[in-house]
């Protein structure tokens, strides 16, 4: 009888063994993806010569370093000559890059349980990607792939790395909707523009750490398809964020509220890198934008040179809409306003519980207080740190247009083809202006991209004592929250760091949110729940924000019971 057991415990397991190599197998298959054939591999023998401290050559296309954190590049070609001759130059810059983006990811899920399970879950999720991502495209990402680096490997093969992260905008803000994502965008023309001109400003916030953002790269590309662009961007990526090309087109993206995906779609950001590279106005671009599906809810921003007007264009995962407004002005956060959107479930949760209304009624507060506006004044908007009525509202508070977080800020004036990008950090320091019509008739000068006559200088804050107070208020919010999380830690949170603490950010809701779990830390709990209630008068930006303070004095209090 115990023989007979024993043989059936050994049958189940078998089969169980055989089940998982079974599905292994099935995984591995499923989500396995093929590289695209190229026809010109010869490029591939490109040397990069070093010419200077700040300045590499491939052929005739090249990197230059600028200053804080402003890369140039300047590549043309067919889309793998393009990917190899990127991949080349930013071979460096790639491996920093991954090494950041990597270590913001373990800085959010330092379970390295959970960080396996979410390789799975987005190997599986995104295993037919590619067949959503135009050819070329997938040519130029497998170029740049060959020169990314080996060592993350151990996640998935280069090519496919590179191709999800071209979806990691899109993953991002539907895992959470993750609250990575809030940005901030708007354009002025005719009796609002100083000169009369279009003019658009933007805040790409897009937060993966400041490592993350302190290596943007301004690029200027000449495809053999298609027309010239410029777009921000950082090193292994060919998705747009923000760019304008040779028509005076412009896009950038801002996030909605999505539902959950069940499958991977075509990446917004390639949906607008095909609007740069093929549309000349508004219609071409809203065709393009048509012809994808996509697996999260955006809304592109359009500046067109040629209709001297801006649109959006809302998508969501089943319908794609124009929005155009009436007037010299329009305002756009992460909410839809087109009729055919904005009535949906979605968005009015969006517009309810998150900051994006906020910030929309904060750009027009502002914009009503000038007739008109120059690039300066659109930079100053951009940087402003205030809530509405001028409230302080605590820095870094995501109801603010400018929160803090930025990976870029962007102002076009798309009939002129000018572009000025913000140096690293965020939008305080210089915004250096670009000349798209020098850029892309003679490309490689690298001096004929410039106009540092018309540069914006840098913020005030830069140097004053509020950013160093809010250096080093980030500084501590991480180390307070590693000391709270370890469960095992004695570690006592002194009374005096903690008041030091609340004085860097003190109209911030989240300063007294963080002082308040300290407190618990240490087992003073009528100090946590006097900081909590603070709190509670505070600028909440979101009501998940609130609703998790009210539940931390709940928690509190029935401890003490």
């Amino acid at each position: 009888m115990k023989k007979k057991k024993k043989n059936r415990l050994l049958i189940i397991l078998g089969v169980i063994i055989c089940l998982i190599i079974a599905f292994v197998i099935y995984f591995k298959i499923a989500t396995k993806v093929d590289i695209p054939i190229v026809e010109n591999t010869e490029i591939e023998n490109a040397i990069v010569s070093h010419i200077s401290d700040s300045l590499w050559l491939c052929q005739d296309n090249w990197l230059h370093e600028n200053t804080n954190g402003i890369w140039e590049m300047s590549i043309s070609g067919k889309p793998f000559e393009m990917g190899v001759k990127n991949g080349k130059l930013t071979k460096k810059l790639a491996a920093e890059q991954e090494d950041a983006f990597f270590g913001f990811i373990k800085s959010i899920i330092p379970s390295n349980l959970m960080l396996h399970y979410l390789k799975f879950f987005i190997s599986w999720f995104n295993k037919d990607l590619d067949s959503y991502i135009p050819l070329d495209l997938r040519k130029e990402i497998y170029g740049i792939s060959i020169y990314s680096p080996k060592k993350y490997e151990f996640v998935a093969p280069n090519y496919l790395r590179a191709l999800n992260y071209h979806a990691a905008h899109d993953i991002g803000h539907t895992i959470q909707n993750m609250n990575i994502v809030g940005c901030t965008a708007f354009g002025l023309k005719g009796s609002k523009s100083a000169n009369g001109k279009l003019i658009i400003g933007r805040n790409f916030d897009f937060s993966a750490g400041d490592a993350f953002a302190s290596n943007k790269i301004v690029a200027f590309c000449n495809p053999d398809k298609g027309y010239s662009f410029m777009y921000i961007t950082w090193a292994g990526m060919i998705g747009v964020l923000s760019g304008m090309n040779e028509y005076g087109l412009t896009v950038t993206l801002n996030s909605a509220k999505s539902s959950i995906p069940i499958s991977a779609k075509t990446p917004v950001c390639l949906v607008a890198r095909e609007i740069l590279q093929y549309a000349k106005n508004i219609s071409q671009a809203y065709e393009i934008a048509k012809k994808y599906d996509t697996f999260v809810s955006e809304m592109f921003f359009i500046g067109s040179a040629e209709d001297k007007a801006c649109a959006v264009i809302d998508k969501s995962i089943e319908k794609t809409a124009l929005y155009q407004k009436k007037g010299d002005q329009l305002i756009l956060t992460n909410y839809f306003q087109s009729d055919t959107l904005k009535d949906t479930e979605l968005n009015k949760q969006a517009i309810r519980e998150g900051s994006s209304k906020y910030r929309y009624d904060r750009v027009s507060e502002l914009l009503a207080q000038k007739s008109s506006f120059s690039v300066q004044d659109v930079a100053r908007v951009l940087r402003n740190q205030k809530g509405l009525n001028n409230e302080d509202i605590g820095m870094g508070n995501e109801k603010a247009i400018n929160q803090l977080i930025c990976h870029h800020s962007v102002i076009f004036e798309p009939e002129d083809r000018l572009v000025w990008v913000s140096d690293y950090p965020y939008q305080i320091g210089t915004y250096k202006c670009y000349d798209l019509k020098k850029a892309f008739s003679d490309s490689s000068k690298i001096e004929n991209i410039y106009r540092p006559d018309l540069n914006i200088k840098a913020d005030d804050f830069l140097d004053s004592q509020n950013y160093e107070n809010f250096k080093l208020y980030k500084k501590k919010t991480k180390i307070f929250k590693t000391i709270i999380s370890d469960k095992k830690s004695n570690k006592v949170i002194r009374d005096g760091d903690i008041r030091l603490y609340i004085a860097l950010n003190s109209n911030y809701y989240y300063t007294h949110y963080i002082a308040a779990l300290c407190f618990e830390h240490n087992g003073e709990y009528d100090k946590a729940l006097k900081e909590l209630n603070v709190a509670l008068t505070k600028v909440f930006p979101r009501n998940v924000d609130k609703q998790q303070t009210l539940n931390e004095i709940k928690k509190i209090k029935d401890e003490k019971i």
